[in-house]
């Protein structure tokens, strides 16, 4: 069962690159029959399924600002239904690599955030021109290792928390 396409999943990522109100991702589900109420979405939010929103001032005068969810969320919330469709519960889903996928993109958000405020606060204080080469060149490897660590963290995360293969259950013995 596929509910969104992957080529529908990557339009609604380019289109919403900057975040996503919670009403549209409702709306986006809607015409695929999906049932998603505001009631289960916060439910996922707050199980830690999904991730958090961020509040966003809107421009012009007293209008607020509104929660933002990252794009990904969208694609998480399909993974979700199609787990559920498969007949699993709330609870095996969040013992599945889709929790754990929320923390580290999470980490990851927080590792590009604080990456590019070093960036800006070395492309504003004035380091003679070798010392800047030199702290833009490590924050380059750090970023990069950063991405190096996220990506194993991701791989070995998903092999812990996939379905055990039948070898893997038969080798195990009770009482070894």
């Amino acid at each position: 069962m596929e509910i969104l396409g992957p080529e529908e999943i990557e339009k609604i990522e380019k289109d919403f690159a900057a975040g996503v109100p919670a009403r549209t991702i409702l709306e986006i589900f809607q015409p695929k029959g999906v049932r998603l109420s505001e009631a289960t979405f916060r439910k996922y939010v707050q199980a830690g399924l999904l991730p958090r929103s961020r509040r966003v001032g809107r421009k012009g005068k007293h209008r607020g600002s509104q929660g933002l969810y990252p794009v990904e969320a969208v694609r998480r919330i399909n993974a979700i239904k199609m787990m559920m469709a498969e007949g699993l519960t709330l609870e095996e889903i969040k013992r599945s690599f889709v929790f754990f996928k929320n923390h580290i993109d999470q980490v990851e958000r927080g590792l590009s955030e604080v990456m590019d405020g070093f960036e800006e606060q070395l492309s504003d204080r004035p380091f003679a021109r070798e010392r800047k080469r030199q702290l833009s060149g490590e924050l380059q490897s750090l970023r990069a290792r950063a991405r190096d660590l996220i990506r194993d963290v991701a791989r070995v995360g998903s092999a812990v928390t996939a379905q055990p293969h039948r070898e893997d259950v038969s080798s195990f013995s009770v009482g070894a």
